[in-house]
């Protein structure tokens, strides 16, 4: 072979060995372009193409089908005397000869008209027993209970407690009910989930969410002077037809009966019995009819220092403003002005602690309280009675 062919081959061989590399560089290129540059699927898309997301649930989901179908409405039906009316046209009765024979009380007659309420609840128990307020069933003369089903059914109160403003009562049919999981309300936390579900103004099943905003809230806080609990407060919207409906936790389980909304100034503000107090009341309530209640006789207040000229500003506690003659308290030697500082070896901050220690405390078991006397510490046992003994 001449040099010349030979070196014409080479190039040819060269020329052919780059077209090859570079449509492999194109091909390439196009490839990484495409995978880096592909038109983004848009959420409504991504939703549709991933089978996961279609079957994922919230937490508040998840919740309802554990304690949601417990949720019941309560309606309500109660006879009302207005005042009365004449049975003769108003403008006769302005003749004094007509009103001098007849008298105005005999022309005149009662009137009654059926009032109409309705409320929320619980169902806790799979005997048909339901959980709810008491403000909510009280002097009803009918009580028809709506299930999430569509059944209704009529309810009968087994018990009703003022005080705490709770009340059970029970289904008069046969089951099979769904029941609520009953949480534990100590040991819920400032700033936790709370889902919110009831009627409010007629509308079955509304569920709202918010937090735990305050635990404890003492209900003279908020004016409230006949009631003996301590709420939970949290910021789900709870309405007029709310009251009697279970504050759940994320879990779904019971933690509080919603009992009381913040209108006005303040509004948005929720209020819930904590459930271990409701479930102690509603025990009692199914044994006895009605709920035991230990007292001691004092009021107390908060350890402010111009109260009292015998405490010292180092101390926390409760001071005694007021024991009831012959009292527990007052048989077991506490006096006004005195500090309570410890309830069984509990240390007492506020009034309200002392209120807790004793709502737990049972009637047959005494109370170990350190007190404050004049710089003096002490102790003084003493034995609550229930409140409906005095």
């Amino acid at each position: 072979m001449h040099g010349l062919d030979a070196k014409r081959l080479l190039i040819g061989t060269l020329k052919i060995w780059q077209l090859k590399h570079f449509k492999i560089f194109i091909l390439a290129f196009l490839i990484f372009f495409n995978l880096r540059y592909e038109t983004p699927i848009n959420s409504s898309e991504a939703l549709i193409a991933s089978p996961q997301s279609q079957n994922k649930q919230s937490f508040v989901s998840k919740a309802l089908n554990i304690s949601g179908g417990a949720v019941v409405t309560i309606e309500t039906q109660r006879k009302v005397l207005s005042s009365s009316e004449s049975i003769f046209p108003p403008g006769i009765l302005n003749d004094e000869y007509f009103e001098r024979f007849f008298g105005r009380r005999g022309l005149q007659v009662p009137r009654s008209r059926i009032e109409r309420g309705q409320g929320s609840g619980v169902i806790f128990s799979k005997e048909g027993l339901v959980l709810t307020n008491a403000h909510v069933i009280e002097k009803t003369d009918q009580l028809i209970v709506g299930l999430s089903d569509g059944r209704r059914v009529i309810g009968n109160v087994v018990g009703e407690d003022s005080l705490t403003d709770l009340a059970v009562i029970k289904l008069k049919a046969k089951g099979p009910w769904p029941t609520a999981k009953l949480g534990n309300s100590d040991n819920l936390r400032v700033g936790d989930w709370a889902i919110a579900v009831g009627n409010p103004f007629g509308l079955e099943n509304t569920v709202t969410l918010g937090i735990i905003s305050n635990l404890n809230r003492d209900v003279a806080q908020l004016g409230i002077s006949d009631k003996r609990i301590d709420l939970i407060q949290a910021d789900a919207a709870i309405n007029p037809g709310n009251s009697g409906g279970p504050l759940l936790n994320s879990a779904g389980e019971v933690i509080g009966i919603n009992t009381l909304v913040r209108s006005g100034p303040g509004a948005g503000l929720g209020f819930a019995i904590p459930i271990n107090r409701a479930r102690k009341i509603a025990k009692d309530l199914i044994k006895s009819g009605r709920a035991k209640h230990p007292m001691i006789g004092v009021t107390l207040s908060s350890n402010i220092i111009q109260k009292s000229k015998y405490l010292s500003q180092r101390e926390h506690g409760a001071i005694i403003n007021y024991l009831l003659p012959n009292g527990p308290a007052e048989k077991g030697g506490l006096k006004v002005n005195d500090l309570i500082i410890s309830i069984n070896n509990e240390k007492i901050l506020t009034p309200s602690d002392v209120v807790q220690k004793i709502n737990r405390n049972d009637l047959k078991s005494t109370l170990k309280m350190k007190i404050l006397r004049e710089n003096i510490e002490s102790i003084k046992i003493i034995k609550p009675i229930d409140i409906y003994d005095l």
